[in-house]
């Protein structure tokens, strides 16, 4: 038993000045660390206790697999950086096309009519539209019954309840929607506008709109 302790001495000092050194300037183990302690403890192994070869083999085959998930999270990181830059590219070919955005408010067209759509979150039983002019009066309401979950379009002429023009606007459109419960369904105003301009910002770019706004270019529902 003495022989025994004594002859593992040189076997785990040479792993440990091993370890050591691999660990200097570094927090974790590379390839290269990870062949030099191998070749220490097969060097130094207990000639009456030599390193079982199944073991052997697993340590090398969780090392394979880790090497393979660390090769494949850098390339996934280099993918995700190349998108991000298409992603700008992309959205810098939308300069003066109409995007549909998460936006209450809304302007008329060259024929004085107001495109949009609504986003509902669920099945509604009633879907109403509250349009507001440039002085914050109410200039129309609409009533859109019953629609599916998803968006729905619409077109507003630019009149009032009394067959008036609306004025010029812009104008501040809410919805209301609720099922047949009564229950209210989520549900968000969408406006068409220009886009102006363009900014990376990080990989995640930022599109200026006509109306002054500015809006995160992954939240576009439609191009025109």
């Amino acid at each position: 038993m003495a022989t025994t302790s004594v002859q593992n001495l040189p076997q785990l000092d040479a792993v440990k000045q091993a370890a050591a050194k691999s660990k200097m300037g570094q927090r974790s183990l590379g390839q290269d660390d990870f062949l030099r302690l191998m070749t220490a403890q097969l060097q130094y192994q207990d000639p009456f206790n030599p390193t079982d070869n199944g073991q052997m083999v697993a340590q090398m085959a969780q090392f394979s697999s880790l090497s393979g998930i660390t090769e494949m999270t850098s390339t996934l990181k280099t993918m995700a950086a190349k998108m991000g830059g298409n992603g700008t590219s992309d959205a810098v070919s939308w300069i003066g096309k109409a995007v549909l955005t998460d936006s209450p408010t809304a302007s008329a067209d060259n024929n004085d009519n107001v495109n949009g759509a609504v986003e509902l979150d669920g099945d509604a039983a009633k879907v109403q539209l509250e349009i507001r002019d440039a002085s914050g009066a109410v200039a129309r309401t609409v009533s859109m019954g019953a629609q599916p979950k998803g968006l729905v379009d619409y077109q507003w002429d630019g009149t009032t309840d009394s067959g008036l023009p609306a004025g010029a606007g812009p104008y501040t459109i809410s919805v209301a929607a609720s099922d047949a419960s009564g229950v209210v369904v989520k549900a968000r105003n969408l406006a068409w506008a220009g886009v102006s301009s363009v900014m990376p910002n990080g990989g995640k770019p930022t599109l200026t709109l006509s109306n002054g706004s500015q809006v995160a270019a992954d939240t576009v529902r439609k191009i025109a």
